[in-house]
């Protein structure tokens, strides 16, 4: 018996399971859609789905450096007691080993990979995990770079930097010591981009919008000509600039001094070549809309 594409997403919506899940059951079954769901149930994927709708907005980030290669990872679960436990951060060093040595192009290409010192897929790992723990387990993203790379894991996986640097004296305590520091910095500051000409020019004109908006409030302002606040403008984008480029910003360790000129003085106190190529900075759960449980309220519902 034969099955089509509309088998295989009429699956999906029965069950939650993944494309490739579906095709292989109904391949296993025939293309009987009954026998298919039970397949998946006795899989145990089926059981994993059912999770997949829950919010995953903790976690844990972690990153791996092999040589020249680095690698960031974050992978969510549900709650921080998860989170912490061993086993499942031991599955995250793996994802991101597996980031690390095999290069994936996109989630999906690492969820088909073999996973790091495992006889089975990323994917399958995942799904296992879920009806282990009992949660929803999502990896949620990841970044590979190459060059010179330092990294930081702060509060426990909370918060997990990646530096790329192109420099020719990585081995230098001095280089050492300033690129940590710099990774520190990025943890605790949180610079959006680089450097000035990464920020985007829709970004800079809306920043503008607002800012002439807002002088334009004051009374005080009201009568001076364009070319007046186009000045006053100037300053306050300049400051939008040291607050969010990581080189604009004021060393945290030194605050006489902005990044870029501490990078530089490094550089000549070692008689070498700094440069800071990119940097990523994960932290677990950003931008995630957490549930948040209001037992009061379902208690006056049911009441009700």
């Amino acid at each position: 018996m034969s099955f089509t594409a509309l088998d295989v997403k009429n699956l999906r919506e029965k069950t939650g399971c993944g494309m490739m899940d579906c095709k292989k059951a109904l391949t296993e079954t025939d293309g009987d859609t009954e026998k298919a769901v039970e397949f998946l149930r006795e899989k145990g994927l089926a059981a994993a789905a059912k999770k997949a709708g829950r919010i995953a907005a903790d976690g844990f980030v972690d990153c791996f450096v092999d040589g020249n290669v680095g690698g960031i990872i974050e992978v969510n679960s549900e709650t921080d007691f998860v989170a912490k436990n061993v086993d499942f951060q031991n599955f995250v060093r793996a994802c991101v080993v597996t980031v690390v040595k095999n290069n994936p192009s996109s989630l999906e290409e690492l969820l088909e990979m073999q996973l790091d010192g495992a006889n089975v897929t990323v994917a399958e790992a995942v799904h296992e995990k879920v009806l282990t723990i009992g949660e929803n387990i999502t990896i949620r993203r990841f970044v590979r770079a190459e060059g010179s790379i330092v990294t930081y894991i702060h509060g426990g996986g909370r918060i997990g930097v990646m530096m790329n640097f192109d420099t020719n004296v990585a081995t230098n305590e001095s280089f050492i010591t300033l690129a940590k520091d710099l990774c520190m910095q990025i943890a605790a500051m949180n610079p959006l981009y680089l450097k000035e000409d990464e920020v985007p020019a829709d970004v800079i004109e809306k920043e503008k919008e607002i800012l002439i908006a807002q002088i334009k409030e004051d009374p005080k302002n009201a009568s001076k000509p364009d070319n007046i606040l186009e000045k006053m403008v100037f300053g306050k984008i300049r400051k939008y600039y040291e607050n969010n480029c990581l080189l604009d910003q004021v060393f945290v360790k030194d605050n006489a001094v902005k990044v870029l000129a501490h990078i530089n003085a490094v550089a000549k106190e070692v008689g070498g070549n700094i440069t800071v190529k990119s940097f990523t900075r994960f932290e677990k759960g950003e931008g995630i809309q957490k549930r948040v449980d209001d037992f009061a309220g379902e208690i006056a519902s049911m009441v009700k």
